[in-house]
């Protein structure tokens, strides 16, 4: 691994590189520098990226007191990966392992969205020593039958049509979708090699990347780590009872948390009682 190479501050949030392996990994960083580390992995959207994931909780009061990481997680954003390092579930939770190990992090909490999840579990699940804490929100990390919102957001072929649809699938606040949303989203899924990683990452038949994803419930039965799931009650991409239900039945340390009226976007339709419950677990 190499040390971070500091690169200038996009807004109020601080954003860096560092080198580990094959992996040039970019990040965004807020709160204080000596605080309780906290690593936030993003999802699997087309265009989504630790920014567009995670930008409002990284200027919320979670930051206060604690150091909120965002990587882009490999295939994501401007994280950039060797030739011939294949984008798949293993390379993505290697890719994490490694980013803490260049940061010099032994032990961070975890918030984990969507696939985010699938590989907060992952790493609590081959290295428990190394998350005291974890939220896992609307979270992959079981295996299920894929929905039909899921099989269209791994599906996305890049259009403003297309985008404008999978936004308003993803939210219950329709109010929330916007035409300026709607354009960034669909902009940085024309940036560079962008669609043709996330094409190539979630190519169809796509029901093999959720099993690719999951571990068994001997697995899950096995994690020790205190968990808070936290779900939207009107989720169309990763279904409450499919998930997160099973999740809390099987994972020895866990608790629930649904939001009504609330789709996929737990952390931006319900942002204050999100932060709220994030903070006091993590406290």
């Amino acid at each position: 691994m190499t040390a971070t190479s500091t690169t200038p501050a996009v807004d109020d949030l601080r954003q860096d590189r560092v080198q580990h392996g094959p992996f040039d990994t970019h990040y965004l960083e807020s709160g204080v520098s000596d605080g309780p580390p906290v690593l936030l992995i993003h999802g699997s959207g087309p265009g989504v990226s630790g920014r567009a994931n995670w930008q409002g909780l990284m200027r919320s009061p979670l930051a206060d007191g604690r150091r909120l990481l965002a990587p882009d997680v490999v295939g994501f954003g401007e994280t950039r990966a060797a030739d011939g390092v294949e984008l798949d579930h293993d390379t993505r939770v290697r890719h994490l392992l490694g980013f803490l190990d260049a940061l010099g992090l032994d032990q961070v909490d975890v918030v984990g969205n969507s696939m985010g999840g699938a590989l907060a579990l992952a790493l609590a699940h081959r290295h428990p020593e190394r998350i005291r804490r974890m939220v896992l929100m609307g979270a992959v990390g079981i295996d299920f039958p894929i929905t039909e919102g899921l099989d269209r957001v791994w599906g996305y072929t890049p259009s403003h049509d297309n985008m404008a649809a999978l936004m308003r699938l993803f939210a219950y606040d329709q109010g929330l979708v916007t035409d300026e949303l709607i354009e960034l989203r669909f902009r940085a899924t024309e940036v560079g090699d962008v669609q043709e990683r996330y094409a190539t990452a979630f190519a169809a038949p796509r029901q093999r990347h959720i099993t690719a994803m999951a571990l068994t419930e001997d697995e899950l039965a096995s994690i020790q780590t205190p968990t808070l799931l936290i779900h939207g009650r009107d989720d169309q991409i990763i279904p409450l009872e499919a998930t997160s239900q099973r999740l809390l039945h099987i994972l020895p340390s866990a608790d629930l948390v649904v939001f009504h009226r609330c789709g996929h976007w737990t952390q931006i339709e319900r942002a204050e009682d999100f932060q709220r419950h994030v903070a006091g677990f993590f406290s």
